[in-house]
């Protein structure tokens, strides 16, 4: 007879980290109302009786993560002591590596941007002097932020994939030429001496949804990530996915033009050969919409063009038209893809090349998603841009701060060994 063996049981619980979980479940329950919670609402959402939940706000105030914001209540009764986040409790910084731009931002406690900056992303395959021009900016950003350093709770890096997250390295990014297994949060750390995490840039995206996003960022939904690259994040359930190694997300070899150019997976019309902004500004110099004058294929040459590509499209030139509204079907039919296989609630863009295709993109993509949707008899499917803003990847890496610090975690309640 075959023996069926049996899955290795967890470890169980101990009080210590029972309470440092209730800290966190109780903390993550203020953070998503901003109008803020009465320790009785709080029992009463978090399922904690009203001693431990006196306990524990104690506690996040005497840290300075909550403060009482005023009394509310009408009618007979005592009125409720408000809580909410102190937004001076406690900051991240964020960092956004694309190969076209890197953007920098200090964020507080409750996700607003407190200080932002933007430089081209420095060209050439010297990483070692990319990551010296990065932590430059970061000691800078600080310092102008006024910020109270000893509140700085760490830095979060979002990067190109593939990302090995065990390791903090980028192992060989499209269009960053010599990123070969790179230790970027290590070197990051020691050049900055802050804390750092590293997470590919389109899961970064979805966490900024979920905590700064306000009503788009609930649920389950997808972050398509418009930049130098196209991917896609991904939310179930308020629970960001980052799959096996951290890499979820890779949407590059989906067939969305099977007459299409060859990708170098050797399909046909795949996402990577017919959608990313350098195929497209390619077709426009071929068009003659640009003139292909622009030396290189580096992230920020790729940028210049996408953007005039763009402009010219707004100002009515008719191939430039052709081809952006071409990418938004082609587009509409990956984030259908991912959308029927994970049946969600919505469709978020964002990324840095976004803004070029906002008002192209929500004219069209809505209709051509939810014609192609297999549940459209049963919910429709929203699509909307980004509640974050322009800065989503640099607002989620430091989010992703937040969340390791804050967010209440299975893994909390796991013993070491």
């Amino acid at each position: 007879m075959t023996e069926i063996r049996q899955p290795t049981a967890r470890r169980g619980t101990n009080l210590p980290r029972m309470g440092d979980f209730n800290l966190t479940v109780i903390l993550d329950a203020i953070r998503r109302a901003p109008a803020g919670l009465s320790r009785v609402e709080l029992a009463r959402i978090v399922g904690l009786s009203p001693q431990t939940i006196s306990n524990i706000s104690r506690r996040l105030l005497d840290q300075h993560l909550i403060v009482e914001a005023g009394k509310e209540g009408t009618g007979p009764g005592k009125p409720r002591t408000m809580l909410r986040l102190n937004a001076a409790g406690m900051y991240a910084v964020g960092v956004h590596l694309d190969p076209a731009v890197t953007t920098f931002v200090v964020l507080d406690l409750v996700g607003a941007v407190v200080k932002h900056t933007r430089i081209s992303t420095p060209s050439g395959a010297d990483p070692g002097a990319v990551i010296e021009t990065i932590a430059a900016e970061i000691k800078q950003l600080i310092a102008e932020s006024g910020v109270d350093p000893t509140r700085i709770a760490g830095m979060g890096v979002a990067s190109p994939g593939p990302i090995d997250l065990e390791e903090g390295a980028v192992v060989d990014p499209p269009l960053l030429p010599g990123w070969h297994r790179v230790p970027l949060r290590d070197a990051l750390a020691a050049a900055t001496g802050l804390s750092t995490l590293v997470d590919k840039d389109v899961t970064s995206a979805a966490v900024a949804e979920t905590w700064a996003g306000g009503p788009s960022g609930a649920g389950s939904f997808i972050f398509m990530y418009m930049g130098t690259g196209i991917g896609c994040g991904l939310v179930l359930n308020d629970e960001v996915v980052r799959g096996t190694s951290g890499n979820a997300g890779d949407i590059g070899h989906i067939v969305v033009d099977p007459g299409g150019a060859l990708c170098d997976c050797g399909l046909r019309g795949c996402v990577k050969s017919s959608c990313l902004p350098q195929v497209l500004v390619a077709q426009a110099e071929e068009a003659g919409v640009l003139d292909g004058s622009r030396e290189g294929t580096s992230g920020p040459a790729i940028q210049e063009g996408f953007a005039e590509l763009c402009a010219k499209a707004d100002a009515g030139d008719p191939k430039a038209s052709e081809i952006l509204d071409r990418s938004a079907v082609l587009v509409a039919r990956a984030v259908s893809v991912v959308t029927n296989a994970l049946d969600v609630d919505r469709v978020v863009f964002g990324g840095p090349f976004w803004s070029g295709l906002a008002a192209r993109y929500l004219e069209r993509v809505p209709e051509l998603v939810r014609d192609n949707s297999a549940t459209r008899e049963i919910h429709a499917i929203e699509v909307v841009g980004t509640g974050v803003g322009e800065d989503v990847g640099a607002v989620g890496a430091a989010c992703l701060v937040l969340e390791h610090t804050l967010a209440p975690r299975p893994q909390r309640l796991l013993l070491e060994g």
